[in-house]
């Protein structure tokens, strides 16, 4: 009930409790009236109907405890009124009494019925309400895009449907912290509870502090993978915290879709960088191979009329020779740094057919070593081969590649006179292959040397752009094999490629047979 208040504003009162009796006092009274003048013409057992009719009315409207006050009170009336002798309680005939009983016992059963139809009425239409509600904050958490929104909804729905107030916290890297944002005063967390609500994933009440303004109910955000976060809620003003617990289930759920809603936001923002990337790497693969492409035909001019200039016969002082072999070794490294740009686009457009042949790696790390002649001059290479390797079916001119990018990269970070060894293998079905020097190592994020322009030194003196191991990674990788980067405990780096090793074709013995044999 409103009552007008000042400046037109209302103050609300709830129904007083002896209202639904005084009103079930008034129905029997009026049922008497109404029967008093048909006395005349209905048999006493109509006038019982009348009587157990405003107790079914007395239960539907007000339910049982009224209707159990209009049952005792229409056994009295109709007792005073209609059973001689009349407006007296006093009865003469003793057959009454059995009527006195029946009737209230079947207005009684009759109450009780109905009043247990009302409420199971009042709680399915709860029941629907509350499901509405969720369905509606379902919907809203579904057309949300960013966390700030999912905040919003959750204190704007608790505050709706259970008067109480919340805050969103959100794990980042394992800490829980608060996500800005919402109306009115700050609610107070208790970061322990938060902490253990998160590492269980179960909830946490604490009456105790929510008279102090902070929150008496933690709930772990669990998301179909993992626990996102906690939701913090308190009751509004100073209402106890047990009417939040009460509700606990129905919270529970609330905590659920917002952990759905939170983690399909962190896909979408995944997924979304995930094609910013993609798209990026396309135009990036798109500009080198157009670049290398344009370079690569007056390079090669360049290369050629420069390894002429310092081979000719004619006469050069020795200035000029010199400058001429360093333009031809520029222009040479340079043409190579166009080449690896060239392959690395190929490479990640996926234009690269392997060509695959049984054949043995020794044979690739030999050829690898004499294409390498000039820039290993000043390192001595160690080649450990494991007794009986197996023939491997690879692209001879790729893993070459591979063993040129790994020795030239070990050569350029190693001290002169360093040796370089290369270890290979045979382990449960891989061919591994180990290429350690004795330089300075990686730096501690190894991983992520097999990135495209990612240099060991970002400011080196030593020529290079960060493609070699990135194009290793691309060609390993197509083989269907794996590298990694790690440096030794006595110092270097050791960067390991397997290879899977397959079932080789057999051998046929092609041993002449000795004349006679067989006859």
């Amino acid at each position: 009930m409103a009552i007008p208040g000042k400046n037109g504003a209302t103050r609300s009162f709830p129904r007083a409790d002896w209202l639904p009796q005084a009103l079930t006092v008034l129905a029997c009274a009026g049922t008497a009236a109404i029967a008093m003048p048909l006395a005349a013409v209905l048999d006493p057992a109509n006038i019982v109907m009348l009587f157990l009719l405003t107790v079914l009315l007395v239960a539907v409207r007000f339910g049982l405890r009224p209707a159990l006050l209009a049952a005792v009170l229409n056994v009295a009336l109709f007792d005073f009124f209609f059973v001689p002798p009349r407006f007296s309680f006093a009865v003469r005939d003793g057959q009454y009494l059995v009527t006195f009983a029946v009737m209230l016992t079947v207005a009684v059963i009759t109450g009780r019925l109905t009043a247990g139809l009302r409420r199971q009425a009042d709680d399915s239409a709860a029941a629907e309400e509350r499901a509405r509600a969720l369905s509606e904050m379902a919907r809203d958490l579904s057309g949300a895009l960013t966390l700030e929104q999912v905040a919003d909804i959750t204190r704007a729905f608790l505050s709706r449907q259970f008067d109480a107030r919340a805050d969103l916290l959100l794990a980042d890297d394992g800490q829980l912290r608060p996500l800005a944002g919402g109306k009115g005063p700050p609610l107070h967390v208790e970061p322990r509870l938060a902490t253990i609500a998160y590492e269980q994933g179960k909830p946490v009440e604490c009456s105790q502090l929510a008279s102090g303004g902070y929150a008496a109910l933690y709930l772990p955000l669990q998301a179909p993978t993992r626990v996102r976060g906690v939701v913090a809620v308190a009751p509004a003003g100073d209402a106890p915290p047990e009417a939040l617990f009460a509700r606990r289930p129905q919270l529970e759920t609330v905590a659920l879709l917002i952990a759905i809603a939170i983690e399909r936001i962190h896909y979408v923002n995944v997924a979304q960088r995930t094609q910013m990337q993609i798209v990026a790497e396309r135009l990036r693969s798109s500009i080198l191979s157009a670049l290398s492409h344009d370079l690569r035909t007056p390079l090669t001019v360049l290369v050629g009329l420069a390894d002429s200039l310092a081979v000719t016969r004619s006469p050069l002082d020795g200035a000029a020779r010199e400058t001429a072999g360093a333009i031809r070794d520029q222009a040479g490294r340079l043409a190579g740094l166009v080449a690896n740009l060239l392959d690395m686009a190929r490479l990640h457009a996926g234009e690269v057919t392997l060509q695959k042949e049984w054949q043995p790696i020794e044979e690739v790390i030999g050829a690898s070593i004499k294409l390498l002649g000039h820039a290993l001059a000043e390192h001595r290479v160690k080649v450990a081969l494991a007794v009986n390797l197996p023939l491997v079916a690879f692209d001879a001119v790729l893993i070459e590649r591979v063993f040129c990018n790994l020795l030239e990269n070990a050569a350029k970070h190693s001290p002169a006179g360093s040796p370089i060894e290369i270890e290979v293998r045979a382990a449960d079905g891989w061919l591994c292959v180990d290429v350690d020097d004795h330089g300075p190592g990686f730096p501690a994020a190894a991983s992520a040397m097999f990135d495209m322009f990612v240099r060991g030194e970002s400011e080196s003196s030593r020529p290079g752009v960060g493609l070699g191991l990135a194009i290793c990674r691309a060609i390993v990788e197509a083989h269907g094999g794996t590298i990694a980067a790690a440096n030794r405990p006595q110092g270097g780096a050791c960067v390991t490629f397997t290879l899977p090793l397959g079932e080789p074709p057999a051998i046929e013995d092609e041993t002449p047979a000795e004349p006679g044999a067989g006859a």
